[in-house]
């Protein structure tokens, strides 16, 4: 599947010989992720292309004249296009030749050294773990390098992840986004604009059922075990009294396999909670708080008059989805670099012969993004096991493998025509739609 790539920005400036080239950022999940010049991005499409041939996606041509407005947005547009398809091919993403070209140009765009480094891995009963690494360290390497500081399996590494997590008044935690794997931990900290942000570490899977696969090690079981507590206490799972009262019993005895057993009997166990945010439905405004989980998206809307409606999306009734940047940017040259995460996440669903849309307008868009995208790969992961009579890449879950499935679903991640164009000093911003379709 796509990753969430874009290029909403691009500057131009003086070369020593008084000469002008344009920088363009790159943004990953809605953060700056680096800036880099066609040139370079055109040398590393060569590198690829010796490897991989014709695999690749096509590169933007060279201009020899001066570029015109519209040839600017141009190639800005087919970069994008291309970084975004460049991410499909799972055997691309865990080549030596892109992994080392995304690390040099993130600490190239932050003026950070490659140097030995202490980072703090917070875990999710509130504990930091420091651990030895480098600054160029990716967050895959970071991971191994957790999981053999605190005992869990290596086969087991692909159902945990990094997270960056702010940590707001109250003690209110705020997951700002995944770390992908080719992302420096070290230097996407340092970037965040956001203030008391962490790096953390989570359970990755949106299907409950899957606690089962990790019981048998201690180190995992305790992981999630964790979890599972601090989401009980921040009342992201729907309680009975009963299971409450039972939960408390085995949270007293330390019977983190009873504890487990029980939580996956309740609702919303194990579902991702969002921050509140607003939405268009039933009428523009009201408020919103989902949560996803389970093959399902589920909303408690606060209509005008304070009263709350509950409406649940099946995955299998969402077609597609899609992520549109609304606001302006913030100053790229300055301490915050993200844009101004006016976000909007709308997906097209079935309803009575009907394929309306329903539009959420949350900061933390690109994170519900890839929880609706980890759902619909948890779900290939299933009909691979059932249906064994075709084959497909299935990129996600532990060791990246082919499985055979009856059936595919196809992911198409793209950028829409660009909604609007607004001119700052020095600098174009021009947003765009990042789409997930034909589900």
């Amino acid at each position: 599947m796509k990753m969430h790539f874009c290029i909403p920005v691009s500057q131009q400036r003086l070369d020593p010989l008084g000469g002008r080239y344009v920088l363009y950022s790159v943004y990953l999940d809605g953060y700056l992720f680096c800036r880099v010049r066609y040139s370079q991005l055109r040398r590393w499409n060569e590198q690829l292309r010796r490897v991989f041939g014709n695999c690749l996606p096509p590169f933007p041509p060279k201009y020899y004249l001066a570029m015109t407005t519209s040839m600017a947005d141009e190639r800005r547009d087919q970069l994008e296009q291309y970084l975004q398809n460049v991410t499909v091919d799972p055997n691309m993403l865990r080549s030596d030749i892109f992994i080392d070209f995304l690390k040099f140009v993130q600490l190239d765009t932050f003026s950070i050294t490659t140097k030995t480094a202490s980072l703090d891995i917070f875990l999710p009963d509130g504990r930091n773990i420091p651990v030895e690494i480098l600054t160029s360290d990716t967050a895959e390497r970071v991971l191994e390098v957790v999981s053999h500081r605190i005992g869990l399996s290596q086969e087991l590494l692909g159902y945990f992840s990094l997270f960056l997590i702010r940590f707001c008044k109250e003690g209110k935690q705020s997951v700002m986004k995944k770390l992908v794997d080719f992302e420096l931990p070290y230097v996407s900290l340092r970037s965040a604009e956001a203030e008391n942000c962490r790096v953390g570490l989570r359970k990755w899977y949106m299907d409950p059922s899957l606690d089962s696969v990790l019981m048998d090690c201690p180190a995992a079981l305790q992981l999630i075990y964790m979890q599972a507590v601090q989401d009980i206490e921040k009342e992201w799972a729907k309680l009975t009294q009963a299971q409450r009262q039972k939960l408390q019993a085995f949270q007293k005895e330390d019977n983190q396999t009873k504890f487990l057993e029980l939580s996956r009997e309740v609702r919303h166990y194990g579902y991702w909670r969002l921050d509140p945010c607003t939405c268009d439905y039933p009428q523009p405004g009201c408020g919103a708080v989902l949560s996803v989980g389970k093959d399902e998206i589920s909303c408690c809307i606060t209509l005008p008059d304070n009263q709350t409606q509950e409406v649940i999306f099946q995955m299998n009734r969402v077609k597609r989805w899609q992520v549109t940047f609304l606001g302006t940017l913030l100053d790229t040259d300055g301490p915050q670099r993200t844009l101004n995460q006016n976000l909007e996440l709308r997906f097209q669903f079935s309803e009575e012969n009907h394929w309306p849309w329903f539009v959420i307008y949350t900061k933390q868009a690109f994170l519900l993004s890839s929880c609706l995208k980890k759902m619909i790969s948890e779900k290939m992961v299933k009909l691979a096991a059932e249906n064994p009579e075709m084959q497909i890449e299935v990129p996600e879950q532990g060791n990246r493998k082919k499985h055979r499935v009856q059936q595919s679903q196809k992911d198409v991640s793209r950028f829409l025509p660009r909604k609007s164009k607004i001119e700052m000093a020095n600098v174009d911003c021009v947003f765009g739609t990042i789409e997930e379709e034909d589900l």
